[in-house]
């Protein structure tokens, strides 16, 4: 008897459905449900209280990772391709956020107090790079992972600051444009510093310094990434973005943009050995400088906050475990806590002042530059996938940067006290 073609399509998807369940596509559901229901509900907890939703979505990753409930290690979930496509998921939200930041970067703006955003992000990237590095020596790690720690440090990220400086109503005040604008620079030098130096410590394995030839053919490389981004950034994107406006295809803007940051990324560790982050990054910069950069901006939120972000920051908190926590941990989280704060406040500090800032003024900006948000995060866990750092040291970075997050809003309403909307930029 002969089957009918209906059934055997029939039978070919019960087997496909079958087999699914021996694939950890329903503990996939079920663990991106909860990741997601968690970073929202402790996002929203968190702006209660006055602080950002970062810093709740992180805590909830801390909560939900094996320093408490380790919800990645309970039977159901226990699935070691299911922990790495969650990962995945979140260097994708990694990626997505980049661009963003790229997107909300207006070169026009830190133009406006370019003096006081170069000195001040500048020497707030050298003060906490060189005694972070100075402060993890004498805890035994090497120089590489002491100079690593020391670029974790000198991230910064005014998302906190921004929210806090608006409440105060000094957000478009001269302090709170030149925080703004020193950030930029920070942002950019920090990834800078980053793509080098994992383009330089390609060799994990044995940590060997690259011979002059390889130095070459790494700066070679570098350069030649950035040759092609500039000219395609300046040339091709625009032309491009117009015709995804026209095109004949169902969301054709966003489409084009994340296939964009998707290949500029790609590109910049494939071909510049250079940070993924960076190529999304310079693609979020030349975007910016398009028509129709406020659609991508819009579209791309949705996409990036609504399910690839908070994936990312709960990761890092999932991928952060205390519980080995030794006495010389501990006083390592206090001594990188406390450089953490003191740098950042004196390198833009005083990067202000030789700006022609007044003390107050330079005290106000580089306080404003304390928090290390989801910059410092993007940092560590790339060093953490990179194999820059381990375990331990990971958390330690995660618990510093949680703790520069609680600290900065209640620094900048004590160094803001009495002022509202003063001297304009």
């Amino acid at each position: 008897m002969e089957k009918l073609p209906g059934l055997e399509l029939l039978a070919d998807r019960a087997i496909v459905l079958a087999a699914a369940k021996e694939l950890p596509v329903l503990e996939l559901l079920a663990v991106l449900a909860i990741i997601l229901v968690a970073a929202k509900a402790a996002g929203l907890i968190a702006t209660r209280f006055g602080q950002p939703a970062v810093l709740g979505e992180l805590s909830a990753g801390v909560i939900l990772g094996p320093s408490a409930l380790n919800l990645l290690g309970l039977d159901y979930f226990a699935q070691d391709n299911l922990k790495e496509t969650v990962f995945l998921m979140a260097e994708l939200g990694v990626i997505f956020l980049m661009f963003l930041a790229g997107l909300e970067t207006d070169l026009k703006e830190v133009n406006k107090v370019r003096r006081v955003a170069i000195l001040a992000g500048t020497l707030g990237v050298i003060f906490p790079l060189v005694t972070g590095a100075l402060v993890s020596l004498p805890f035994g790690f090497s120089v590489r992972e002491a100079m690593f720690i020391g670029i974790i440090l000198s991230a910064t990220s005014v998302s906190i600051s921004a929210r806090t400086l608006m409440e105060l109503g000094v957000l478009q005040s001269r302090q709170g444009v030149s925080i703004l604008a020193a950030a930029v620079i920070d942002d950019v030098l920090v990834i800078l510093f980053l793509s080098f130096f994992i383009a330089f410590n390609v060799d994990q394995g044995t940590g060997e310094g690259a011979g002059a030839l390889e130095i070459a053919a790494i700066i070679g490389r570098v350069l030649l990434f950035l040759a092609v981004a500039f000219v395609v950034g300046h040339f091709v994107l625009a032309p491009l973005a117009r015709w995804s406006t026209n095109a004949a295809m169902s969301e054709g803007v966003i489409v084009t943009a994340i296939v964009i940051t998707l290949v500029f990324a790609w590109f910049a560790e494939y071909v510049g050995e250079v940070a993924l982050i960076t190529g999304a990054f310079l693609a979020g910069i030349f975007l910016r400088r398009t028509e129709i950069h406020r659609v991508i901006d819009e579209k791309m939120r949705t996409i990036a906050y609504g399910f690839f972000v908070p994936i990312f920051f709960v990761g890092v908190g999932l991928s952060a475990d205390a519980t080995g926590f030794t006495a010389a941990d501990i006083a390592l989280l206090g001594a990188i806590s406390l450089v953490a704060v003191v740098s950042k406040i004196a390198g833009s500090g005083l990067g202000a002042l030789l700006a022609g800032e007044s003390v107050r003024s330079s005290a106000q900006i580089g306080t404003g530059m304390v928090s290390r948000g989801e910059v410092g995060l993007i940092v560590a866990s790339i060093g953490l996938t990179q194999g820059l750092v381990d375990t331990n040291l990971f958390s330690v970075m995660v618990l510093m940067i949680l703790i520069t997050t609680l600290l900065t809003p209640i620094m900048l309403r004590i160094v803001f006290a009495g002022e509202k909307e003063v001297q304009h930029a």
